[in-house]
């Protein structure tokens, strides 16, 4: 197999978590504005990106450092937003209802952050094996963007049919990635 294609590969395996959680910002739209999508997969395109070259940068010497605790910080973030989007399906608001979706930047770096973690980890391994960074960054970054893109138009296409379920099941899969997260690295699952 060629490294590109090998890459690719990781990329898409990566892009998953983010892929989900896309589908959940989606969910949450009463209509998609391509601009909250590009910045949606922008930040998980960007963070996906970035982890593997910080991890790259720090190389072998913190790798047990960083996989001991990057579980642990994926399952907080993500059951903490996960939660809160399923107290927030409980809420009916008439002012809620009518409201436009608006992007929330601080928790779309929080979701950013918890499901790029485990990118840091491969960007150590790229380290190890002398992958090229360049090509290793920019095709997981370009392959979680346009998963990502993809993944709010899903997202919307079922919570315009869904609503308040469709939020409240959003938060559930936020949970779920979480805890998936945790029982991987715990070796449970």
């Amino acid at each position: 197999m060629s490294l590109l294609i090998e890459i690719f590969l990781i990329g898409v395996g990566l892009s998953m978590d983010a892929f989900a959680v896309s589908i959940c910002k989606g969910l949450t739209m009463k209509k998609v504005h391509k601009k909250d999508v590009f910045v949606i997969a922008l930040f998980f395109g960007g963070f996906q990106a970035l982890m593997p070259l910080l991890g790259w940068l720090l190389g072998k010497n913190f790798e047990v450092y960083i996989t001991s605790v990057d579980h642990w910080i994926a399952f907080v973030l993500l059951g903490i937003i996960g939660g809160k989007m399923l107290i927030d399906s409980f809420h009916d608001d008439a002012d809620e209802n009518c409201a436009e979706f608006k992007l929330n930047f601080k928790e779309l770096l929080m979701l950013a952050i918890a499901t790029s973690i485990d990118a840091l980890a491969v960007g150590i391994t790229f380290a190890f094996l002398n992958y090229p960074i360049v090509e290793c960054i920019g095709l997981i970054g370009c392959t979680t963007f346009i998963i990502s893109a993809i993944g709010v138009y899903i997202g919307f296409f079922f919570g315009s049919k869904y609503e308040h379920r469709a939020e409240m099941v959003g938060g559930v899969i936020l949970i779920g990635i979480g805890v998936k997260i945790l029982l991987e690295h715990l070796n449970i699952f």
